[in-house]
Protein backbone atom coordinates (compact mmCIF):
# COMPACT_ATOMS: atom_id res chain seq x y z
CA UNK A 1 0.00 0.00 0.00
CA UNK A 2 1.65 3.44 -0.69
CA UNK A 3 1.41 6.13 1.78
CA UNK A 4 1.73 9.33 1.80
CA UNK A 5 4.88 9.65 4.22
CA UNK A 6 6.95 7.01 1.41
CA UNK A 7 7.04 9.37 -1.42
CA UNK A 8 9.83 6.77 -2.98
CA UNK A 9 7.20 3.85 -3.06
CA UNK A 10 4.84 6.41 -4.43
CA UNK A 11 7.19 7.34 -7.52
CA UNK A 12 7.54 3.35 -8.24
CA UNK A 13 3.62 2.41 -7.96
CA UNK A 14 2.61 5.20 -10.14
CA UNK A 15 5.98 4.46 -12.84
CA UNK A 16 5.68 0.99 -12.63
CA UNK A 17 2.31 0.26 -13.53
CA UNK A 18 2.18 -1.16 -17.50
CA UNK A 19 -0.72 -0.67 -20.03
CA UNK A 20 -2.60 1.39 -17.13
CA UNK A 21 -3.18 4.89 -17.46
CA UNK A 22 -2.75 7.80 -14.32
CA UNK A 23 -5.61 10.08 -13.32
CA UNK A 24 -4.78 12.74 -10.90
CA UNK A 25 -7.39 14.82 -9.45
CA UNK A 26 -6.56 17.33 -7.57
CA UNK A 27 -8.76 20.09 -5.44
CA UNK A 28 -7.63 23.68 -6.41
CA UNK A 29 -5.31 25.29 -4.07
CA UNK A 30 -6.60 27.52 -0.96
CA UNK A 31 -8.61 30.45 -2.39
CA UNK A 32 -9.07 34.20 -1.37
CA UNK A 33 -12.44 35.70 -0.69
CA UNK A 34 -12.45 38.97 -1.56
CA UNK A 35 -15.72 41.27 -0.78
CA UNK A 36 -17.97 41.36 -3.69
CA UNK A 37 -16.37 38.91 -5.86
CA UNK A 38 -18.43 36.22 -7.01
CA UNK A 39 -17.23 32.76 -5.75
CA UNK A 40 -16.29 31.34 -9.33
CA UNK A 41 -14.13 34.92 -9.45
CA UNK A 42 -12.26 34.29 -6.58
CA UNK A 43 -8.79 34.00 -6.72
CA UNK A 44 -5.88 32.16 -4.71
CA UNK A 45 -4.68 33.58 -1.61
CA UNK A 46 -1.21 33.83 -0.93
CA UNK A 47 -0.96 30.53 0.90
CA UNK A 48 -2.53 28.65 -2.25
CA UNK A 49 -0.36 30.14 -4.82
CA UNK A 50 2.37 28.40 -2.24
CA UNK A 51 0.76 25.59 -2.30
CA UNK A 52 -0.19 25.09 -5.90
CA UNK A 53 3.49 25.81 -6.56
CA UNK A 54 4.93 22.86 -4.00
CA UNK A 55 1.98 20.41 -5.55
CA UNK A 56 3.43 21.23 -9.06
CA UNK A 57 6.78 20.41 -7.17
CA UNK A 58 5.36 16.79 -5.87
CA UNK A 59 4.03 16.13 -9.28
CA UNK A 60 6.99 16.51 -11.34
CA UNK A 61 9.14 14.22 -8.55
CA UNK A 62 6.36 11.52 -7.98
CA UNK A 63 4.02 11.01 -11.49
CA UNK A 64 4.77 10.15 -14.90
CA UNK A 65 4.62 13.22 -17.33
CA UNK A 66 1.74 14.82 -17.46
CA UNK A 67 -0.05 15.13 -21.05
CA UNK A 68 -3.07 16.04 -20.64
CA UNK A 69 -5.30 18.76 -18.15
CA UNK A 70 -9.06 18.84 -17.88
CA UNK A 71 -9.61 22.09 -15.34
CA UNK A 72 -12.33 24.31 -14.09
CA UNK A 73 -12.68 27.60 -15.65
CA UNK A 74 -13.14 28.92 -11.88
CA UNK A 75 -10.74 31.44 -11.61
CA UNK A 76 -8.92 29.53 -8.43
CA UNK A 77 -8.53 26.68 -10.65
CA UNK A 78 -7.05 28.28 -13.45
CA UNK A 79 -4.32 30.11 -11.07
CA UNK A 80 -3.80 26.43 -9.31
CA UNK A 81 -2.72 25.07 -12.69
CA UNK A 82 -0.59 27.97 -13.35
CA UNK A 83 0.79 27.83 -10.17
CA UNK A 84 1.70 23.90 -10.27
CA UNK A 85 3.72 25.08 -13.61
CA UNK A 86 2.46 21.68 -14.87
CA UNK A 87 3.22 21.47 -18.48
CA UNK A 88 0.83 19.77 -20.65
CA UNK A 89 -2.11 20.28 -23.16
CA UNK A 90 -5.38 21.75 -21.32
CA UNK A 91 -9.09 21.98 -21.64
CA UNK A 92 -10.67 24.67 -19.28
CA UNK A 93 -14.71 23.57 -18.88
CA UNK A 94 -17.26 24.91 -17.21
CA UNK A 95 -19.17 21.66 -16.68
CA UNK A 96 -16.32 20.88 -13.73
CA UNK A 97 -17.49 23.74 -11.59
CA UNK A 98 -19.86 23.36 -9.47
CA UNK A 99 -20.93 20.11 -10.63
CA UNK A 100 -21.25 16.19 -9.47
CA UNK A 101 -19.40 13.30 -9.90
CA UNK A 102 -21.04 11.86 -12.75
CA UNK A 103 -20.40 14.87 -15.02
CA UNK A 104 -17.04 15.28 -13.74
CA UNK A 105 -16.15 11.23 -15.12
CA UNK A 106 -18.20 12.18 -18.71
CA UNK A 107 -15.91 14.38 -18.94
CA UNK A 108 -12.70 12.12 -18.63
CA UNK A 109 -14.57 10.01 -20.68
CA UNK A 110 -14.00 12.65 -23.46
CA UNK A 111 -10.37 12.46 -22.97
CA UNK A 112 -8.29 11.42 -26.32
CA UNK A 113 -7.15 8.25 -25.54
CA UNK A 114 -3.30 9.18 -26.33
CA UNK A 115 -3.63 11.20 -23.41
CA UNK A 116 -2.02 8.20 -20.55
CA UNK A 117 -1.82 10.24 -17.38
CA UNK A 118 -4.69 12.74 -16.85
CA UNK A 119 -4.64 15.87 -14.25
CA UNK A 120 -7.95 16.84 -13.38
CA UNK A 121 -8.31 20.37 -11.12
CA UNK A 122 -11.59 20.86 -9.61
CA UNK A 123 -13.50 21.42 -6.64
CA UNK A 124 -15.36 19.88 -3.43
CA UNK A 125 -17.39 18.32 -2.58
CA UNK A 126 -17.00 16.75 -6.06
CA UNK A 127 -13.36 15.58 -6.10
CA UNK A 128 -14.07 13.27 -2.91
CA UNK A 129 -17.06 11.64 -4.57
CA UNK A 130 -14.98 10.87 -7.74
CA UNK A 131 -11.88 9.53 -6.17
CA UNK A 132 -14.33 7.63 -3.67
CA UNK A 133 -16.64 6.60 -6.60
CA UNK A 134 -14.09 5.23 -8.94
CA UNK A 135 -11.76 3.39 -6.34
CA UNK A 136 -12.17 -0.20 -6.93
CA UNK A 137 -11.67 -2.83 -4.67
CA UNK A 138 -9.06 -4.04 -6.74
CA UNK A 139 -5.69 -2.09 -6.11
CA UNK A 140 -7.34 0.50 -4.37
CA UNK A 141 -5.34 1.44 -0.84
CA UNK A 142 -7.82 1.68 1.87
CA UNK A 143 -5.83 3.95 4.20
CA UNK A 144 -6.03 6.58 1.20
CA UNK A 145 -9.83 6.09 0.62
CA UNK A 146 -10.26 6.87 4.33
CA UNK A 147 -8.49 10.06 4.47
CA UNK A 148 -10.14 11.47 1.21
CA UNK A 149 -13.56 10.46 2.95
CA UNK A 150 -12.01 12.37 6.03
CA UNK A 151 -11.33 15.31 3.90
CA UNK A 152 -9.83 16.33 0.77
CA UNK A 153 -8.25 19.73 1.81
CA UNK A 154 -6.91 22.34 -0.77
CA UNK A 155 -3.91 21.35 -3.10
CA UNK A 156 -4.04 17.80 -2.14
CA UNK A 157 -3.87 15.38 -5.08
CA UNK A 158 -5.68 11.37 -5.54
CA UNK A 159 -3.89 9.25 -6.87
CA UNK A 160 -5.32 6.60 -9.67
CA UNK A 161 -4.72 4.08 -11.73
CA UNK A 162 -7.21 2.97 -15.21
CA UNK A 163 -7.22 0.10 -16.86
CA UNK A 164 -8.13 0.81 -19.87
CA UNK A 165 -9.14 3.75 -22.15
CA UNK A 166 -10.63 6.84 -20.71
CA UNK A 167 -13.90 6.22 -22.68
CA UNK A 168 -14.93 2.94 -20.63
CA UNK A 169 -13.96 4.99 -17.00
CA UNK A 170 -16.59 3.73 -14.79
CA UNK A 171 -17.26 4.02 -11.22
CA UNK A 172 -15.73 1.32 -9.33
CA UNK A 173 -13.54 1.19 -12.65
CA UNK A 174 -10.18 2.30 -11.06
CA UNK A 175 -7.56 1.68 -8.51
CA UNK A 176 -6.93 4.50 -5.44
CA UNK A 177 -3.23 4.23 -5.43
CA UNK A 178 -2.43 7.02 -3.14
CA UNK A 179 -3.38 10.57 -1.47
CA UNK A 180 -0.87 13.45 -1.11
CA UNK A 181 -1.32 17.07 0.65
CA UNK A 182 1.39 18.66 -0.53
CA UNK A 183 2.72 21.49 1.97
Amino acid sequence: MTRRSDPESMLTSVTGVNGRRTLLLMRHAKSDYPPGVADHDRPLAPRGIREAALAGDWLRANVPAIDGVLCSTATRARQTLANTRVDARVRYTERLYDTVAGVMIDEINTVSDGVTTLLVVGHEPTMSAVALGLAGTDGTDADAAQRISTKFPTSAIALLTVPGPWQDLQLGGAALIGFEIPR
